[in-house]
Order: structure tokens, then C-alpha cells, then sequence
């Protein structure tokens, strides 16, 4: 996966926008104004995404490309390496997994917006 595919998965999903609010480096993807996933615009050499703490464990256990989310809480993130082992389909099924983990966190006034 590179960097055009990534953005184009993540804006393909209802309600997603993207940002650079920590500066031009760091491409931000939000839901209802809630980060889903980041990376490095530049060197695109990870991901990080939202987990299930338990999921998040068990992945970092099981694959040496997944890693306690760098600069996130690291219960509730996990940077995922591009470019080392992880499949094209392996990083879409954790961005979807990190996308509707945003998505049931928010009110339910959002979500219907968003089904429109």
C-alpha cells in the first residue's frame, strides 16, 4: 500500500476528512472531528490507528510490524510498519477496525448524519 491508496481507502468512508493539524508533515483522518488514523506524508513508513486495548495486545504480540502507538496512548493506539510484513489487506481491515471503533464512540446525533 502507499500513500495515495491509504488516503484514498480512508476517504472513501462516510464522514472523513483529512487535516494536517499538527503541522504539513502528519496527514490526519477524522470522522465527525475524531482522528481514526495519521501518518507521515512524507516517508509514509507507518500508520497509526485506534485499537480495542485487548485487540491492540494481541496484535502487537503476534506481528513484529505492529508497535505501541508512537506518540498516542499507547492502550488505545498502535502504529502499524508499512512496507513490513503487514498485506494490503491486513491494513484495511485495521483501518476499518480503527474507523468504526470512532465511529460507535460517537453521539448518536453524528451518526445519523452520517447514514444521510
Amino acid at each position: 500500500m502507499n500513500i495515495e491508496d491509504f488516503r484514498e481507502y480512508c476517504m472513501a468512508k462516510a464522514g472523513v476528512t483529512e487535516e494536517t493539524p499538527f503541522g504539513p508533515e502528519t496527514l490526519v483522518f477524522k470522522v465527525s472531528g475524531k482522528i481514526f488514523a495519521l501518518t507521515d506524508i512524507d516517508t509514509f513508513g507507518s500508520i497509526n490507528l485506534k485499537c480495542d486495548p485487548e485487540r491492540a495486545a494481541e496484535l502487537r504480540e503476534a506481528h513484529d510490524y505492529v508497535l505501541p502507538g508512537f506518540h498516542m496512548n499507547k492502550k488505545h493506539w498502535n502504529t502499524v510498519l508499512v512496507g513490513t510484513g503487514a498485506s494490503i489487506n491486513q491494513l484495511r481491515v485495521l483501518i476499518d477496525h480503527s474507523y468504526e471503533l470512532v465511529l460507535a464512540s460517537l453521539p448518536k446525533a453524528a451518526k445519523a448524519a452520517l447514514e444521510q
